[in-house]
């Protein structure tokens, strides 16, 4: 009788802090799941790339934190169920169309090559193949930088809705340009600036 009388006061004197954890591990996973989710300009930092892939775990994580939360925090309210079900009804649906539509329009990005430029190994050209598209695209950026603070831009896609807008050829020229080159036989060449922003963004298709 002892021991459940000591273990009902320490779940009552902890109660309430770990609520207040739970809550803020909650705002920290919403936090990086909307920043993960506005990531994607250019000159972008590839750590936050990275980030926006695990929006919808962070989404996941960030609403079972707060679930948590107000069910430890007020347990002896009587909003406790009732705010527990609107975080439910609300936060579930939105969460599993998210994962719908990033799976029917989303995707992963297949890297096709990554390459340094002459003499600079901070900056490197790299070629993806695009899902989630009824044509094939393939999209060139330039990474600049070391990690932490490498960072990435466009230099072009191209569409494959036409065999000749394909992408057939991507090399470095110089350690500042780079030839692009369409299985139509079209010749793209862009010039990066010091700081890794192209003069440019080729769009083709």
């Amino acid at each position: 009788m002892i021991h459940i009388v000591r273990g009902i006061m320490n779940f009552t004197r902890y109660r309430k802090p770990s609520a207040f954890l739970l809550l803020a591990v909650a705002v920290i996973f919403g936090i990086a799941a909307v920043v993960g989710f506005e990531a994607g300009g250019e000159g972008e930092l590839i750590l936050l790339l990275r980030l926006r892939e695990y929006v919808l775990l962070l989404g996941w994580l960030a609403l079972a934190a707060l679930i948590g939360a107000v069910l430890l925090g007020l347990a002896e309210s009587s909003l406790r169920t009732p705010l527990a079900i609107a975080l439910l009804v609300i936060g579930v649906p939105t969460l599993l169309i998210g994962g719908f539509v990033s799976a029917v329009f989303g995707g992963e990005d297949e890297a096709l090559k990554t390459e340094s430029a002459p003499g600079r190994a901070d900056r490197q050209l790299v070629v993806v193949s695009r899902s989630g598209s009824l044509d094939p695209v393939w999209c060139v950026y330039v990474h600049q930088g070391k990690p932490p603070r490498e960072r990435r831009w466009t230099v072009g896609c191209f569409n494959g809705d036409s065999e000749d807008n394909g992408l057939s050829e991507t090399v470095w020229t110089a350690p500042d340009r780079i030839r692009m080159t369409t299985e139509g036989g079209d010749l793209h060449e862009v010039t990066i600036a010091p700081h890794g922003r192209p003069d440019r963004v080729v769009s083709v298709g």
